[in-house]
């Protein structure tokens, strides 16, 4: 029995900003399996990758993250331009992707909770999300690998045509700024969540450039990113996902969202996924949000 799996496709990211032009290593799975270990999680990750770049997996196992890969003949390949320095702001290719995950490699998992991040359309299907989406387990999944599709090698929107069948299926969805507006028609992020909120999901996380918003058919909570310098923005919204879901576990919306805040803000703080430990998030909690930090480890 986990705490936390993770379940994405590795995506090798050429990053391009005012900062220069870099390769990291990414994927959903990456950064949201890094951010459940440093919370104190027995985490594990599923994901598809060519062998060529199994150092990832690898760099999982040295944190403690035990991990179900499928090798294919090649790794899900992204470009993400940033023309600004609004964070909501880039522009998504794709050159190569990894394929598509199948019931059977997720059949026998036993989790209290399970967190969906494909890059785009097809990756996970219904017929995957049915398997995982069990009494008593929270899943949570990002709206982006459902709106968003390759099509002649750019990354763009389209009409998410299984969201009735998929929303009630979920206990978290994560949606960013853009794609809110995308679903709902609204810019007023409060009015956005609340829409998706009435389409299923128990609760909706709305991260934006500023920070984030939960909204759990009550009550509306936020929260601030409060890095000390910007320099990985790549992986925010898939590490603020994976941190609200962990401390979900233990918390209440409204102190889950400050602990979310606060790893995400320190992996804001460099490029890749976070890479400290469960103190200095305490700490940040404590120092930067004026809190007390909860009940510890979960």
């Amino acid at each position: 029995m986990y705490d936390l799996v993770c379940i994405g496709n590795f995506t090798k990211d050429t990053i391009v900003s005012a900062a220069g032009t870099r390769v990291v290593a990414g994927g959903a799975f990456n950064y949201g399996a890094h951010a459940a270990r440093a919370l104190g999680l027995k985490t594990a990750a599923i994901t598809r990758l060519a062998r060529g770049d199994a150092e990832v997996i690898h760099a999982l196992e040295r944190i403690g993250v035990e991990v179900r890969v499928t090798y294919t003949a090649e790794s899900t390949s992204l470009r993400l331009e940033y023309p600004t320095e609004d964070p909501d702001d880039r522009i998504l290719s794709v050159t190569a992707s990894a394929g598509s995950f199948t019931p059977a490699e997720v059949a026998d998992i036993e989790t209290r909770a399970v967190v969906l991040g494909p890059s785009f359309h097809g990756e996970i299907g219904l017929d995957v999300i049915r398997i995982l989406a069990r009494p008593g387990t929270l899943l949570g999944l990002d709206v982006q690998g459902y709106i968003r599709r390759a099509v002649d090698g750019r990354v763009v929107y389209v009409p998410w045509e299984e969201r009735h069948r998929i929303l009630p299926l979920v206990t978290i969805l994560k949606t960013d700024a853009v794609e809110a507006k995308f679903l709902t028609g609204e810019s007023d992020h409060r009015a956005a969540a609340k829409i998706l909120h009435g389409e299923g999901p128990r609760e909706v996380l709305l991260t934006h450039r500023d920070g984030v918003l939960v909204y759990d058919g009550q009550d509306y909570h936020e929260a601030l990113f409060l890095p000390e310098r910007l320099v990985g923005r790549s992986g925010r919204g898939d590490t603020c996902l994976a941190s609200y879901v962990a401390r979900r576990l233990v918390d209440p919306p409204d102190q889950a969202i400050r602990w979310a805040a606060a790893l995400t803000s320190r992996k804001m703080e460099a490029e890749g996924p976070y890479k400290g430990d469960y103190s200095s998030v305490e700490r940040f909690v404590r120092e930067r949000y004026g809190v007390s930090a909860g009940p510890g480890a979960v």
